[in-house]
């Protein structure tokens, strides 16, 4: 009975715990709980992995830029390429993850399409789960390249030199600016054709030179009527010795264009926003200024006192350049735009400037606007009202910047005017909008454009 009694027990207590399923989920999970803290471990250590080589990545790029700004310079040599990459990527890289980190870089020089810098790394980050399943760490390398040499640069200098930078000594702390300016370019030069700058005054018109007096693109209509051009020319009947006279008199009038000073209004809208080519086909959107910009006060004429200098089409002779910016004298009224345009034709390689051609099968080409300006836009062709004048630049810095003109734009503001907004618009980023308030900084924000410009020359 003794025995039976156990064999029923025993069997009872067999088929309850057949038939039991309450354990099963703790065993079950006993026997998955490795692979799934595997797996979450295995994300875990793959992110901090992946943001140990994003680090580097960021690290390199900055690394190679400056390398390549170096090289440019002129501050280090090939030879010192590989230390100063350490010494800069140990500057910038703080993951604290990773482990044996190497850094080198190989400078490559190409004939006659620039040069290359080639940083790469690697390291390795210690896994904390993925050893369990026998990957005790995670290797990661990047690289960066940066090209030196194979990037020229074409600057066009856009200054103001209005009746209102006599005051306070504005117009020589721009001479002296603009100056160290052209220094600090040219010294980025290291083969002919490497930068070329272009200098463009500006008041009311712009002075193009008289050497353009004789091309079919200039519209003399306008220019024949003004009084002061009347008499400028002969007449078929040599008795009369005006314009209006001989014409008046069905006579034949030959103007002398020789009386020209250079200068020139602006182009007839919507040529006055954009960088066409002047061409006998739109030539009446060509036309010669007028001579006094208000009243009796002459700033187009060499015999005045003081007078728009010419336009310096892109030129490479620091010396011409500099002589030119010591030659400006501030007269007459503020017309940022005509300037702007100008400042844009000049890096045309067309007509009128024919700025030397562009070997882009070897090279790449950054160019940029430096507009420097101590007012706000009083007098333009058509107005006399800053908003309506400001309108007309807004869309001819939309259009500058599409074809990649980097503008960087200066307020002179010693006098308490509102910042300009058509400047900062008009400017390619905040970064690239000065705010002068005392002449003497201008030195130093010419020093942070041509810094800014240096780094242009290379890239990623």
């Amino acid at each position: 009975m003794l025995d039976t009694a156990i064999f029923n027990r025993v069997r009872t207590a067999a088929t309850r715990f057949a038939g039991a399923k309450d354990g099963n989920i703790a065993i079950l999970f006993g026997i998955a709980v490795i692979p799934i803290i595997t797996f979450v471990g295995a994300a875990i250590d793959y992110t901090r992995a992946n943001s140990a080589r994003s680090s580097m990545q960021a690290a390199m790029d900055s690394t190679a830029l400056m390398l390549a700004k170096d090289l440019t310079e002129g501050t280090i040599s090939a030879s010192q390429i590989t230390d100063k990459a350490n010494t800069y990527f140990k500057a910038l890289y703080t993951n604290t993850d990773a482990k044996s980190v190497t850094v080198n870089a190989t400078y490559t020089q190409n004939s006659g399409n620039g040069s290359t810098i080639l940083v790469n790394g690697s390291g390795f980050v210690d896994t904390d789960f993925m050893k369990l399943a026998g990957f005790p760490k995670l290797d990661f390398n990047t690289s960066s390249t940066s090209a030196w040499g194979n990037v020229r640069m074409r600057v066009a200098m856009v200054l103001d030199v209005t009746g209102s930078m006599a005051q306070s000594g504005k117009m020589p702390a721009m001479q002296t600016a603009a100056k160290a300016l052209v220094d600090q370019l040219g010294a980025l030069q290291k083969n002919p054709g490497d930068i070329y700058i272009s200098l463009v005054p500006f008041a009311k018109d712009v002075n193009l030179g008289t050497s353009f007096a004789n091309s079919s693109w200039i519209d003399w209509s306008i220019w024949d009527t003004q009084s002061q051009t009347n008499t400028w020319g002969t007449c078929s009947k040599s008795s009369y010795t005006d314009r209006t006279t001989c014409k008046n008199n069905g006579k034949t009038w030959t103007r002398d264009t020789s009386k020209w000073t250079g200068c020139i209004t602006d182009r007839t809208q919507d040529y006055d926003t954009k960088n066409t080519t002047p061409t006998s086909t739109n030539a009446p959107t060509m036309v010669p200024a007028e001579e006094y910009v208000s009243g009796s006060t002459s700033y187009c004429k060499s015999t005045s006192s003081a007078y728009v200098q010419p336009v310096v089409p892109l030129s490479s002779d620091w010396s011409a350049l500099k002589t030119a910016i010591g030659n400006l004298e501030p007269t007459g009224n503020t017309n940022q735009g005509i300037g702007l345009a100008w400042g844009w034709m000049t890096l045309g390689t067309n007509a009128p400037f024919n700025a030397p051609a562009k070997d882009t099968n070897n090279y790449t080409y950054k160019e940029a606007i430096v507009l420097l300006s101590d007012g706000l836009n009083t007098q333009n062709r058509w107005y006399s009202n800053a908003s309506q004048i400001d309108a007309r630049q807004k869309i001819l810095c939309d259009n500058a910047k599409a074809a990649n003109i980097v503008i960087y734009t200066v307020q002179v503001n010693t006098g308490g005017d509102p910042t300009s907004s058509v400047l900062q618009y008009c400017a390619s980023g905040t970064d690239k909008f000065f705010l002068v308030t005392d002449p003497n900084q201008t030195v130093s924000v010419f020093n942070s454009i041509g810094t800014s410009l240096a780094k242009l020359r290379v890239y990623k």
